[in-house]
């Protein structure tokens, strides 16, 4: 019984993290920092969805990849539009950040990534599963407990049957 309720629940975060990011209907980031609280914080998933970049408005928040350094994504509000269209260019910052971000940002997609719902903590789930040891854990030893599991299922003798007519036979 708990064996199918752990799969289920695996399957389910395949579908949900795995596959359902996959039909551009919406993406799935795990918050790494607190730059947004009381919004959401670390630890967090964010759930965003696509809309045309044209319909950018100020006070949305946004997944976008920043300008500058290694232009990982982030997801702060937008305080400003110095230019609409298309493409816009815009100012943003994180709610607990006293300061907005120090670059400028041009969006270059025509679509935009517009934060929808938070999954609170499960981004715990996500970082802790990305970690070596676990990857590593998780890719060796749990096909190698359900074989385990399905051989003992197959050898094992049936509870139904008698030895000594077994001995008979």
């Amino acid at each position: 019984m708990v064996l199918r309720v752990v799969v289920a629940a695996a399957c389910l975060a395949l579908l949900i993290f795995g596959i359902g990011p996959r039909t551009g209907a919406y993406r799935t980031l795990t918050v790494l920092s607190g730059s947004m609280r009381p919004l959401f914080g670390a630890g967090d998933i964010v759930v965003a969805t696509p809309e045309p970049a044209r319909d950018l408005r100020v006070g949305q928040v946004i997944t976008y990849s920043i300008p500058v350094g290694d232009h990982h994504v982030e997801t702060h509000r937008v305080i400003r539009i110095l230019k609409h269209g298309d493409h816009p260019v815009i100012w943003t910052k994180g709610d607990a950040n006293p300061i907005r971000d120090p670059w400028t940002a041009r969006l270059s997609q025509p679509t935009i990534w517009h934060q929808r719902w938070v999954i609170p903590y499960a981004g715990y789930a996500v970082i802790w599963l990305r970690e070596p040891v676990v990857r590593t854990m998780l890719v060796v030893l749990t096909p190698l407990l359900v074989a385990i599991f399905w051989l003992y299922e197959i050898w094992r003798p049936d509870e139904d049957s008698d030895p000594q007519l077994a001995d008979a036979a």
